[in-house]
């Protein structure tokens, strides 16, 4: 017999609302007033709907909103009529977005975005809730084992929770400095033989719904079933004392028959998480209080300036023309690397120099900082399909909070280039010049492959000259860090590791609509 109380499946994470609630709003309506007289429009207003919600950034008017999937002439030419209606009836200076902290403007419940999805996922879910019935096997609430990564990010966090006043949040070296006390495992030092921490049972939080990682830096904060458990490991440990067993006394052996056991080093959490600073923490001494350490240090002469190049330029689509690219680069002698990149083109890191161990077949790997310089390459048919489908502008918000302060955008491909697109060559120069003029980006045009090549030629040739006199320091993304400048070629600067800077550009992260 089916359980009277309510069911939930899966994990549902707090989104952040539609920046844009208005559209969202009057896009909902139509796509409800569609769907009661039966028309077949109702799917293309739901498409756009699906595709409004994707987006980040706010839209200060209707005719923006043809970048976006789905948007096509009729759908925005009625939301501007909306939107000039609005107008004159609110005032001109009336809000049209919202953020993440203020409330949706007067006429947007924040339960229209709730609206908008299809009720086919509804009707979907009513039918996995009458399928799954009363026989289906709940699932065994996960614990972290007790001074465990996990069983220790929770009990700092609930403390912090608990100082009258106090901030909900912690920053990552805060949260680490506070949690280690409470931990076996280094949040910083990965155990001989393995490269994970105790850092990395965060994903496993993160997973499993009780942890929830917002803003950049990033701010980590308990989740309401996160700050349940953690209330009751906080008792657990209060009666058991130090040296306890696990939950309610139990020993290890027990919890794991129970089921209760922490998944910082399970197979799940490889796959999950890949460690939140795998590599970055690697030389890091267990003190996370201590913000200057020698062996988080890059001595001049130390590390040599190596090209990363993303895979995705060397595989797939035209092999040829990619093929091309790293010919080129071979041919004018540039020391690279390709490997998976998950913002961006290509980047520069500065790795450590590491000697041969005798016995061994590869010498140890070395740390590796990322240059402040990193490099969207766009051919003019990319880039028209990026400004259709929305993915420019989502690359430009990606971009600019990566951390790394000196984005580059290659265009590749002339006027010729752009005769036989879908969209105007002067629409296509405008979105060149606005990523100049108004996102601030740094902007390189050339004609072909090959004047790709030569520009990541000369500028690999530049960086290992501006920075060969340069002491280079090991910064989270919390910190801000002074970075070397062509003025000023011999300052110690601080970069953030590669491990750290690519985990922090996962794409499918929640992004914040500050």
């Amino acid at each position: 017999m089916p359980s009277s109380g309510p069911v939930r499946f899966g994990r549902k994470r707090a989104l952040p609302p539609c920046p844009n609630p208005l559209f969202l709003q009057w896009l909902t309506e139509l796509r409800d007033e569609a769907k009661e007289k039966g028309l077949k429009i109702q799917y293309t207003y739901q498409k756009a709907i699906n595709s409004l919600n994707k987006y980040p950034l706010p839209l200060q008017n209707a005719r923006e909103a043809k970048i976006l999937q789905n948007f096509g002439d009729g759908i925005c030419r009625v939301l501007e009529e909306k939107l000039q209606r609005y107008y004159r009836e609110e005032g001109t200076k009336a809000p049209i977005h919202c953020s993440s902290t203020a409330a949706p403007p007067p006429g947007t419940a924040e339960s229209n975005s709730r609206l908008a999805p299809s009720k086919k996922k509804n009707s979907d879910e009513d039918g996995g809730r009458q399928r799954g019935g009363g026989g289906a096997r709940r699932k065994r609430e996960y614990v972290p084992q007790r001074r465990s990564g996990g069983h220790a990010v929770l009990l700092a966090l609930y403390r912090q929770s608990q100082i009258p006043g106090g901030r909900s949040f912690m920053m990552k070296m805060e949260l680490q400095a506070e949690a280690q006390p409470l931990c076996d495992k280094s949040f910083t030092v990965p155990d001989p033989g393995s490269k994970y921490t105790a850092w990395s049972s965060v994903g496993t939080l993160i997973q499993k719904n009780l942890l929830l990682k917002t803003h950049s830096p990033a701010r980590y904060s308990l989740t309401d079933e996160g700050l349940a458990l953690a209330r009751r490991l906080a008792a657990v440990e209060e009666e058991a004392g130090p040296g306890g067993g696990g939950e309610d006394g139990r020993s290890e052996e027990e919890d794991h028959r129970a089921g209760v056991v922490d998944l910082t080093e399970s197979d799940e959490d490889e796959s999950v998480t890949q460690s939140e600073d795998v590599g970055s923490s690697s030389a890091e001494p267990q003190d996370s209080r201590t913000t200057s350490r020698t062996a988080d240090v890059l001595a001049p002469g130390s590390y040599e300036i190596l090209l990363c190049v993303d895979f995705i330029e060397t595989t797939g689509g035209s092999q040829h023309r990619k093929q091309e690219l790293v010919k080129e680069l071979q041919r004018n002698g540039v020391h690279f690397d390709v490997r998976k990149l998950n913002v961006g083109d290509f980047l520069w890191v500065a790795r450590e120099k590491m000697a041969p161990v005798p016995g061994q077949l590869r010498a140890p790997a070395g740390r590796e900082l990322v240059l402040d310089y990193i490099i969207e390459r766009k051919r003019m048919d990319d880039l028209c399909g990026s400004i259709i489908d929305g993915r420019f502008r989502e690359q430009k918000f990606r971009l600019k909070r990566c951390g790394l302060r000196k984005p580059i955008y290659l265009v590749e491909g002339g006027t010729a280039a752009a005769s036989h697109l879908s969209l105007p060559e002067a629409t296509l120069q405008q979105a060149i010049v606005n990523t100049q003029v108004v996102d601030g980006f740094f902007v390189k045009r050339v004609q072909d492959v090959r004047e790709s090549a030569a520009y990541l030629t000369v500028m690999t040739r530049h960086l290992a000259k501006l920075y060969q006199n340069c002491t280079l320091t090991c910064r989270s993304r919390e910190q801000e860090g002074d970075a070397a400048t062509d003025e000023d070629a011999t300052a110690s600067c601080s970069l953030i590791s590669f491990a750290e800077f690519n985990h922090g550009a996962v794409k499918n992260k929640v992004i914040p609509t500050e």
